[in-house]
């Protein structure tokens, strides 16, 4: 006679305790753990410092580097996978946060950086006056032989090189 399944009502009434995960979800759960191991081992080492690893762990990813075979790597991430087990996933999520927020950031200062490169190669001494208004420690002269140089280049229809030298000088001079 087949299983009868439990219809959702009564799934509710069912102790807490023999509803655990199934056998599927807690591999996929595993596989997470071994693919968030696999971000940290392919991290730098300056940019894994900031995350707070236990001794074990650091060293487990410092051995992966030594381990050439496959089959060999591969048990070595599932161990990897177990001792991220024991390690304090909010924070390490937390590491992750501000670091996802951190390049936000400096996408949005690299774009806004582009758009005054764009702005000053396209209007000129106008938006020169604009820029160093907001920044008067730039160089005033330097951008506007920049910005001259790179009007020309764009007239020529050359490669952008002035562009290229403008906007490094702008993300100099704003330290980004």
């Amino acid at each position: 006679m087949p299983r009868r399944r439990p219809a959702p009502a009564e799934l509710e009434e069912l102790p807490e305790e023999s509803m655990r995960p199934s056998k599927s979800q807690l591999k996929r759960e595993m596989h997470e753990l071994q693919a968030l191991g696999e971000t940290l081992i392919a991290m730098k080492p300056e940019e894994r410092a900031r995350f707070p690893l236990s001794d074990d762990m650091l060293a487990a990813i410092d051995e992966t580097s030594r381990i050439r075979s496959h089959e060999g790597r591969r048990r070595h991430m599932q161990y990897v996978g177990k001792l991220i087990r024991k390690e304090d996933l909010v924070a390490i999520q937390a590491v992750f946060d501000t670091i996802e927020a951190e390049k936000t950031q400096r996408d949005h200062a690299f774009h806004r950086l582009e758009k005054w490169r764009d702005r000053l190669v396209t209007e000129g001494d106008p938006a020169v006056d604009a820029f160093l208004a907001e920044h008067p420690s730039a160089d005033r002269q330097l951008i506007r032989q920049l910005v001259r140089n790179a009007q020309k280049e764009r007239e020529q229809q050359k490669p952008p090189a002035s562009a290229r030298k403008l906007f490094k000088h702008l993300r100099d001079t704003l330290e980004l």
